[in-house]
């Protein structure tokens, strides 16, 4: 996606190795176009929910499409065999992987201004008592926050989602608001789960050490700010 989209917004091309990828299904830009894609943005928003291991895969024939034009093997780890075109399904938590890729941006294509647009982590679990989503949020936010120490301009951070919603790959089928959903009732009644309680806490509190109930008992959740 960085090749796809930012490489012509940056440098007003797309990388060579998605022409010899992509061939002539991939258009191109006259030297004037080039121009006037270059820099044409104010910021760079990005969605970060997991990382992946790739590996080169080679080219192979037959009908071309998104997932075989990038010639790539996933892996959810570096052990584990490939996962054949499709990302995999079940993947581990990796709060190093965001500071990494805004580093990236900022090393590779010189991003001056960078907000996380979308983090976060769905479950088929519907319970209140999501401890599973505080610390996911609070591992990535303390990567953002390692970033920003490093040099990275993030302007802004936002969690996926306020709401359990209809997920685009999805549907209703996972859940990643911090408020519960009922679909079943028509009035779609929301509450707030342990994640929106420990999310409103720390804004209000500016990242200090704070204290939110669980749905059964106490539970102490201190931030690494």
């Amino acid at each position: 996606m960085f090749g796809w989209i930012l490489e012509p917004l940056v440098f007003g091309d797309y990388p060579e190795v998605m022409k010899k990828n992509v061939g002539s299904r991939l258009p191109s830009f006259t030297k004037v176009q080039s121009e006037l894609i270059k820099g044409s943005f104010d910021f760079i928003g990005l969605n970060h929910y997991f990382s992946l291991y790739v590996s080169d895969r080679q080219t192979e024939p037959g009908i071309r499409d998104y997932n075989r034009d990038m010639s790539i093997y996933y892996r959810a780890s570096r052990t584990e065999p490939p996962a054949g075109q499709g990302a995999p399904t079940n993947v581990p938590s990796d709060p190093k992987g965001l500071q990494l890729v805004l580093g990236y941006l900022k090393e590779t294509y010189g991003i001056t201004q960078l907000y996380v647009h979308e983090n976060g982590v769905g479950s088929a679990n519907d319970s209140l008592d999501d401890a599973y989503r505080v610390d996911y949020l609070s591992s990535y936010m303390g990567s953002t926050l390692d970033a920003i120490r490093n040099g990275v301009n993030v302007r802004g951070y936002f969690a996926w989602a306020l709401m359990d919603l209809f997920e685009l790959l999805a549907g209703y089928e996972s859940k990643y608001g911090l408020y519960r959903v009922d679909f079943d009732d028509e009035r779609r009644p929301r509450q707030a789960r342990l994640s929106a309680r420990w999310y409103s806490s720390f804004l209000k509190k500016n990242g200090s050490s704070i204290r939110v109930p669980r749905v059964q008992e106490d539970l102490r959740l201190t931030t690494i700010f």
